[in-house]
């Protein structure tokens, strides 16, 4: 399996690596995902697949992008900027604005680079932390033309997330300047990743922590989904950017284009999905997954519903 991918890629499906820039110039790495029969004289509908927050290509993107290949679609995947193999420095930055912009810099390579993309049916898939963003980018780029997101998080929530009082807030905003200033003095960001660099053999092998960390634990620190591009976390002073803009505020301006949010029945980010079906107008759907938990949604080929990603996709995207 090459370069860690945590899937084998399809005997019918073909994978390409490109790299373009953002609009701020950050290289992004990405790989499109194609039928091999796919006529190249001819124009398709594409989809923009965005990693959970902290994973890469490698992982969930490209179980979706392997298989939504062998359904018609064009399917490209990205690194965001910051991590994986795209450019920008220091590394293991987050920022929505930034993430955000990752989505419509994928719509400009596909729009313009892509011979056998058709620019006016593009739609993007985001999973888990990538779902904000991707609405985030949808609220204002009228390219995409219809959103789905799969065990959404709004990262940019932290207050809700966390279910923070003001003195909390406080405190956090305290300790986020202290480190500022101990970033500065020390010339790096601190960075302490959540994921071991070896994965530990096996479930049975992990250590027992807090109910989600154990199923952070279940994906990224064993060979299910481990990847050393994916330590897991942000630099601290991350939490900033965070704190400060909020993904959601405009969920509400992609209408009338459709938005599809999927999420697990016992899933711990199920509110996510449900907050955020309240805040969209129409068209939009939430669509729950039995016996289904967070990160099901990111391997799980059996729990993921391909075919109603499939059919919403081709009902808006033609």
């Amino acid at each position: 399996m090459a370069y860690g991918y945590i899937t084998e890629l399809n005997e019918n499906v073909t994978r390409e690596h490109v790299r373009y820039n953002n609009r701020y110039g950050i290289a992004i790495a990405a790989d499109i995902y194609k039928h091999k029969d796919l006529d190249e004289t001819k124009k398709y509908p594409a989809l923009i697949v965005g990693a959970p927050y902290g994973g890469v290509k490698e992982q969930g993107p490209c179980v979706y992008a392997n298989e939504l290949a062998q359904r018609g679609f064009v399917a490209l995947t990205f690194d965001q900027v910051h991590m994986g193999e795209s450019g920008g420095e220091p590394r293991n930055i987050s920022s929505p604005e930034l993430f955000a912009e990752s989505f419509s810099a994928a719509v400009d390579y596909l729009g313009v680079k892509v011979p056998y993309v058709d620019r006016e049916k593009i739609g993007v898939i985001g999973i888990c932390g990538s779902g904000g963003f991707a609405l985030s980018a949808a609220s204002v780029d009228v390219r995409i033309k219809a959103v789905a997101t799969t065990s959404m998080y709004d990262i940019s929530d932290i207050r809700g997330m966390m279910n923070l009082t003001k003195e909390q807030i406080d405190g956090m905003k305290r300790q986020l300047a202290d480190q500022r200033w101990k970033d500065f003095e020390d010339g790096q960001q601190q960075y302490v990743p959540s994921f071991p660099e070896i994965p530990y053999p096996s479930v049975d092998a992990l250590p027992e922590t807090d109910p989600i960390t154990n199923e952070w634990n279940r994906f990224y620190a064993v060979p299910r989904g481990h990847h050393s591009n994916a330590r897991g976390g942000f630099t601290t002073t991350s939490s900033l950017a965070m704190m400060q803009f909020k993904c959601l505020d405009y969920i509400d301006e992609i209408s009338p284009r459709p938005i599809l949010f999927v999420a697990g029945d016992h899933a711990h980010s199920r509110s996510f999905s449900e907050k955020a079906y309240e805040k969209a107008a129409e068209p939009k759907e939430l669509y729950i997954v039995p016996d289904a938990e967070h990160i099901d949604l990111y391997d799980q080929v059996d729990k993921i519903p391909f075919d109603k990603l499939e059919g919403f996709f081709k009902e808006n995207l033609k």
